[in-house]
């Protein structure tokens, strides 16, 4: 029989009662070893992964999943709202488990009611509907440590909305004496929000500020909002005392079991008129509606959640909160259990984070924390960390090769905005105009311009659940250390200074006629197109999701490097095939045509001005082909519904993309050049010096050696073969500014290629592998980004008749040199 966290107890400190130092930790050994139990029976698909991202949605036990399956194959559970024994044994389960939930949090159902919604957020928009409706509308005022949908609220308070930035602003505000409106006039609705406990960074806000306003004079006509949703999570809630609780209280109960998707709203039932203006009604809130001549309706007058739950209940989500409960107390315990555990977790995170540093005696992060909160004591904070990783010399580390990293290593947690802007804005110092200033220079949450003017734009997040344990904590600190606690760098061997350049020659020539799929080597003996946009016939087709639109990348759906596509000139089609037959049904191969036959794709009106589709974050108008025999053979060999599309050259207007090399250097070359689907630029080279270099250092580590297809270069560039290994010059590519490959053809180096895990998918079997990422990381970061190989163009302004082929001899040139042949 499994131990519970409920026999455990005595494990457990006082809540309030700070922990000490490693002595402390003799006393929870018990503890851990019981959650390593629970998680090894509950929690299979943690097997090698490390889950950090509780305070985003916590995991879902097994024995949650199975309670839940035996429950519905033992009952018939129908539409609540009629009168046949199934339909009635849905009404008791709801009720029975509505009182349930509100004694979960001391609720007294004499005083309080919980209605039923998706998550928090629909809460919030009920009573954003409520105070709406009301003649002169509402003012709003919110922390700024709120959710995003807190803050989106403002947006309908048209009496005026007001961000406290601070504890100590909302404190001056509640000891203020508040004007209140002349005698016989109405004083517009007032409502104030701020959440228990942040997702940003888990400190905890004064419960007691809802009491405070309710006692003052403000709290005629100014009613309280907390969004429990972080709180609730991994802490107990009391509303045992309804004139000091919330008016209203928001929570989402997949933060606290992982199942189901549910959330609920509380009202004190002192204020339940506050809904009566309400215009819409829906089937379930009603009792008699009438429609042609005569319209009107009778609206339901018994509890509050009768009036507001809108059509049918989501039946069985609630029969799953029932099994969710009884689960959850049984693994582990009280929530009052899960808070002291996950405070001792999060402390000793703190702790260990904090000591780590540099060799230069800096600490490698800056975590976001409050003075008012203290980890190790859940009463001031939750089980969060935020923060950013900082280099030897205080820069910051992108947070998107953090993830990268993370990743490889299976490593599960959150970057970017964290939905909280006031409180990721505030940490970081950014002002509005920063913001503004980031969004114009093409930030977006979630991509990887993620440092603008030296500053990060969002940060990293940490956060522990009821089945965290040490050994999330030691994984995540041994990460840490592992790849961003700087000791002595490794460095290439210093090289001799060039003076002559000439002994390197085109090794190979390779093409990716579809973006993220297999390469095409182009033929020795062949000479090749090199055009503004690239190697002619370089990634001019995709693959797009039926769905979404989007270009799909080998990064999310690797079995795209199973696909191989070849240019058939003498044919006049694009041909692929499957690496690895995926179905006997279908074609090992299907043809498109090279030419621009318009009867083969779906028809494109231009005139609309609206793109049709999205290439790396571009909108984009691409012509998708028709043929369902064609989707159907990219769509099952690659695993989702897509089907083929294509970019031809020379395409303008909105569709245009151009270059955005991540690490352009200022001056000549800071020019956009055209691309087709290329991710940053048209052409791509690496040395194979480099990637001999580099695979050494992978098997000093005892990894696997990189082949260079995993790279994705068009050009190879190697040394004379004559060359022995100890006189080669790995990343001297670093300091090229142009080549002239065979006698013509001009190509400027736009800048270092920034690379991320997808070097890490072997494009012959489509299986991932830490390396050679990993070595990367160690020996190629800069400015906390990873880079190999070199973004290059055809000379700006060398037109057409450009050809290379394999054998031809590079000439690298630098300074002068460069812009005399240039000119």
């Amino acid at each position: 029989m499994l131990a519970t966290m409920a026999s455990l107890k005595h494990g457990f400190r006082a809540q309030d009662e700070p922990l000490q130092d490693d002595d402390t930790f003799d006393d929870m050994k018990g503890y851990n070893s019981a959650v390593d139990s629970i998680r090894e029976h509950e929690f299979p698909m943690l097997k090698d992964i490390t889950y950090l991202d509780h305070a985003g949605i916590t995991l879902c036990p097994k024995s949650l999943v199975e309670s839940f399956s035996r429950d519905m194959m033992s009952n018939v559970y129908g539409n609540p709202a009629s009168a046949s024994s199934s339909s009635q044994l849905s009404a008791r389960r709801i009720e029975d488990i509505r009182l349930r939930v509100l004694r979960y949090f001391n609720a007294d159902p004499d005083h309080f009611d919980l209605i039923f919604v998706a998550n928090a957020t629909a809460g919030i928009k009920v009573v954003m509907e409520a105070f709406r409706e009301h003649g002169h509308g509402f003012w709003y005022g919110y922390h700024k440590d709120s959710h995003t949908s807190l803050v989106g609220l403002r947006e309908a308070a048209r009496a005026g909305q007001h961000c406290f930035t601070s504890d100590e602003e909302v404190e001056e505000w509640l000891d203020e004496q508040d004007e209140v409106g002349e005698a016989g006039t109405e004083v517009p609705l007032r409502l104030f929000a701020y959440p228990g406990q942040s997702n940003m960074n888990g400190r905890r806000l004064p419960l007691a500020w809802t009491q405070r306003l309710r006692s003052s004079k403000r709290g005629r006509y100014v009613y309280s909002l907390l969004d429990a949703a972080s709180l609730v999570s991994t802490s107990p809630l009391d509303l045992s005392h309804p004139s000091t609780a919330p008016d209203f209280t928001v929570l989402s109960f997949y933060k606290i079991f992982g199942f189901p998707d549910l959330g609920a709203l509380i009202v004190r039932k002192e204020i339940e008129g506050l809904f009566q203006r309400r215009d819409y009604f829906g089937g379930g809130t009603v009792e008699m509606v009438t429609c042609g001549k005569e319209n009107w309706h009778i609206r339901k007058r018994g509890s509050l959640h009768e009036q507001l739950e809108d059509g049918t209940l989501p039946v069985h989500s609630i029969i799953a909160l029932d099994n969710a409960l009884d689960v959850h107390r049984r693994l582990f315990g009280s929530l009052q259990d899960v808070a002291a555990h996950t405070a001792f977790l999060s402390e000793r995170l703190y702790r260990q984070l904090s000591a780590l540093r540099h060799d230069r005696g800096n600490q490698i992060c800056d975590i976001y924390t409050s003075p008012t909160s203290d980890y190790g004591n859940s009463y001031t904070q939750g089980p969060i960390l935020a923060f950013n990783f900082k280099n030897n010399h205080g820069e910051f580390v992108s947070n998107a090769e953090v993830e990268k990293l993370a990743a490889i290593r299976n490593i599960q947690l959150r970057s970017g905005g964290l939905c909280n802007p006031g409180g990721v804005a505030s940490s970081l110092g950014l002002a509005a105009w920063e913001m503004m200033r980031n969004f114009s220079a093409g930030h977006r949450c979630g991509n990887e311009n993620d440092i603008i003017g030296g500053k990060p734009t969002g940060m990293l997040r940490v956060s522990f659940g009821a089945l965290s344990n040490l050994r999330d904590v030691q994984t995540f600190v041994k990460f840490a250390e592992e790849f961003f606690v700087e000791k002595r760098p490794e460095k290439v061997p210093a090289q001799p200074p060039r003076t002559d350049f000439s002994d390197f020659h085109v090794e190979s020539l390779t093409i990716y006629p579809i973006k993220s799929c297999g390469g095409w080597r182009i033929p020795c003996e062949v000479e090749w197109d090199v055009r503004q946009e690239g190697l002619a016939w370089d990634r001019e087709w995709c693959l797009v999701h039926q769905g979404t639109r989007k270009a799909l990348s080998q990064k999310t759906y690797p079995k795209m490097a199973l696909l191989r596509p070849s240019i058939d000139l003498k044919a006049g089609l694009l041909r692929v095939r499957q690496q690895v037959l995926s179905c006997a049904s279908l074609p090992n191969e299907v043809t498109v045509p090279l030419s621009g036959d318009p009867t083969v794709y779906e028809e494109l009106n231009y005139d609309t001005g609206t793109p049709n589709s999205q290439v790396c974050g571009d909108d984009t108008h691409l012509l998708r082909y028709v043929s369902k025999t064609v989707a159907e053979f990219f769509s099952t060999t690659v695993g989702t519904p897509c089907t083929l599309a294509r970019f031809p050259p020379n395409t303008t207007g909105l569709s245009a993309r151009h270059s955005k090399p991540d690490s352009a250097p200022l001056g000549a070359y800071d020019i956009p050049r055209p691309i087709l689907l290329s991710n940053e630029s048209p052409i791509l080279v690496i040395s194979r010096s480099s990637l001999n270099w580099l695979n050494e250092q992978i098997k000093l580590r005892d990894g696997k050696a990189a082949h260079a297809s995993v790279f994705r270069a068009n050009i190879i560039v190697a040394e004379d073969s004559a060359t022995s290994p100890g006189q080669e010059r790995p990343y001297v590519e670093d300091d090229w500014d142009c080549l002239k490959i065979g006698s013509q053809t001009m190509l400027d180096v736009l800048g270092a290629c920034r690379r991320c895990q997808m070097v890490c998918i072997d494009q012959g079997t489509a299986e991932k592998n830490g390396e050679p990422y990993l070595t990367l990381a160690k020996t190629r970061r800069k400015q906390g980004k990873v880079f190999f190989g070199v973004h290059t163009a055809l000379a700006y302004g060398k037109g057409m008749g450009n050809q290379i082929r394999v054998n031809d001899r590079v000439i690298p040139l630098t300074g002068t040199r460069a812009i005399s042949e240039l000119k």
